[in-house]
Order: structure tokens, then C-alpha cells, then sequence
């Protein structure tokens, strides 16, 4: 009974998803759900496959394998009814700028069917609600980046759809912008609707998401909520050692320390961190280390590796 409740109420469901180009594999075989109300996140270094993945949920592109349900669709099979209940806010900023912000929306409302008075009536709503009416006569141009994702994530809510797909929706924006994101998505998910996310940003990703997937290299490597992940990965806290001294190895391996090593650090996993943290500062030194709550970014470079990705 309570497996048949799980399979109702999810609103993506993958199973051996596949897509290859060419000679590369960008999705492996991979299984997931998505489910109502929720913000699901996908995580990973360049390349690991989740863009492919949501493009593929969005059905911009076909899967080269492998089973996709999207809203109780088949995604192979009927992807012109799924596009119709969905709303995808892609990474690229593909605002008309020979339009004002408000006709932006308008013209994007015609493909759902949207004219007239009920496209003027949901564009002021939605622009009342990124917090944009006071601008909706203005040129793209004018905007800052925070207010043109802003528009972005109005246009893809034109048709009231039953799943959002935000592809790094606040890549470049400063602090401030990102923030005001974030509060326009929370609002969304108070309202139910679900939500599909891909960040770069840890931050982003422990703040928005119910449960998130780390990919790499094709695969989904580990899913769970942020604070499962984090506990299960690194444990509560997390030292940094500022150097590299071979002495400081040698005494984390006799007391038998999880750590992670760089060419000028030393990153020790623990669940009693501030004992572990005095211990080490008594003996080498108090100006060497730092003690702080593990995040969800020690779980990912732990997992993904800290080498940079091209």
C-alpha cells in the first residue's frame, strides 16, 4: 500500500534513463523519483550529465534509453501533453530585447493559448509576484541580471505549470539576487508546486531542496536530503588544518582521524570535532586550524573530488 502511495504521487519517475551522443555516455542508466510539492536538486561537476537530465524530464531532448514518466506521461511518447503542464526556466538569458518586460510574458502566453484579458491578467499577477509591475513597461536592457532571471522564472510560470524546471537559475547574480531567487521559489513551493532544480551553488542546493542527487561522470552516485548526506558522508563537523606538515599526518593516522588531504591542507571528518579540535591545536599549534559544522560542499568535493573540472 505504501509503495503504491510512493508511485502516485510521483511526479517524475526514471528508471535506466540513457542518453548518448556520439561516443560519449552522459546519462548512465540511472533511476530516480521525483515527488509532488517537493524540490528535487540535481548536483555535479561539469559534465556529470545533470543538464542532459533535465533536458530530458523537459523533453528537449529524447532519452537514448531506458523508461521516463513525466507527470503520468510517457515522456517518449507524449511529449507535446507534457511541455503543456510544465514550466522550464533555462541557464541562458533568451529575453526579447526588442520587447518590454510585460509584453516579454504576453507573447510567451500564445503558446499556451493565453490572449486577451486573461494573458493581461496573468502577466500582472506574475509580475507582481518576482516583484517587477513597477518595471513591467521597461526594455530588457534596463534590467540587472537578479531582475532579468526574475522575468525569466515569471515567463515560465505563464501557463501555471504542475512542475518548474530551474536549470541554474542564479548563476552570476550577486548575493542580493540570489536571495531574492530563492525567496520567489520557496514562495512557489509553499504554493505546491514541484520543483526541478540544477545549482552549482551548495548554498542554494541545502537552502531549496527536499532531497537532492549528486551525479558524476553519467551516474547518480548518492540521494538523500542535505542533512542525510551530510551525516553520512562527513560526519558533523569538519577541522581545516592549514598545512601540510607530514608530522600532522602521522598523528591523524595514529589516531585513526578520517581526513582528506591538498597540497596545503588537511580537512579532518569527525563527530566529536571539538575535542578532536583542541587536541590538535594543544599539540601543533592554535593558529593552524579551524573548526566548523560540516556543509553540504564537503560532501560534494569528498564525493566529486576537488580537482577542477573543464
Amino acid at each position: 500500500m505504501e509503495q503504491e502511495k510512493v508511485s502516485l504521487s510521483a511526479v517524475v519517475k526514471a528508471k535506466g534513463l540513457t542518453k548518448a551522443f556520439r561516443d560519449c555516455l552522459a546519462v548512465d542508466a540511472i533511476d530516480f523519483s521525483v515527488f509532488k510539492e517537493e524540490c528535487f536538486g540535481f548536483l555535479g561537476p561539469n559534465g556529470a550529465g545533470k543538464t542532459t537530465t533535465v533536458r530530458m524530464v523537459s523533453c528537449f531532448i529524447e532519452p537514448s534509453s531506458g523508461y521516463l514518466e513525466v507527470l503520468g506521461r510517457e515522456a517518449q511518447k507524449e511529449p507535446r501533453l507534457i511541455k503543456a503542464r510544465i514550466g522550464v526556466c533555462q541557464q541562458e538569458n533568451n529575453l526579447d530585447p526588442d520587447l518590454t518586460v510585460e509584453d516579454n510574458l504576453r507573447v510567451f502566453a500564445r503558446y499556451f493559448d493565453i490572449v486577451g484579458k486573461d494573458a493581461k491578467a496573468r502577466c500582472e499577477e506574475l509580475l507582481h509576484f518576482v516583484g517587477l509591475y513597477q518595471k513591467r513597461k521597461s526594455a530588457i536592457d534596463e534590467l540587472s541580471g537578479g531582475m532579468k532571471r526574475r522575468l525569466m522564472i515569471a515567463r515560465s510560470l505563464v501557463n501555471s505549470p504542475d512542475l518548474l524546471i530551474l536549470d541554474e537559475p542564479t548563476t552570476g547574480l550577486d548575493p542580493q539576487a540570489r536571495h531574492q531567487v530563492w525567496e520567489s521559489v520557496m514562495r512557489l513551493k509553499k504554493e505546491g508546486t514541484t520543483v526541478v532544480l540544477t545549482t552549482h551553488y551548495m548554498d542554494e542546493a541545502a537552502h531549496l531542496c527536499d532531497r537532492i542527487v549528486i551525479m558524476d561522470k553519467g551516474k547518480i552516485i548518492v540521494s538523500g536530503s542535505p542533512k542525510e548526506l551530510i551525516r553520512q558522508a562527513v560526519t558533523s563537523h569538519v577541522i581545516e588544518i592549514y598545512s601540510g606538515s607530514p608530522g600532522i599526518e602521522g598523528y591523524l593516522k595514529d589516531k585513526g582521524l578520517a581526513y582528506e588531504k591538498t597540497l596545503t591542507h588537511f580537512f579532518v571528518y569527525s563527530q566529536h570535532g571539538p575535542q578532536a579540535f583542541e587536541e590538535i591545536s594543544s599539540k601543533f599549534g592554535h593558529g593552524i586550524s579551524t573548526l566548523r559544522m560540516a556543509n553540504l560542499e564537503d560532501v560534494f568535493l569528498k564525493l566529486t573530488g576537488r580537482e577542477l573540472r573543464e
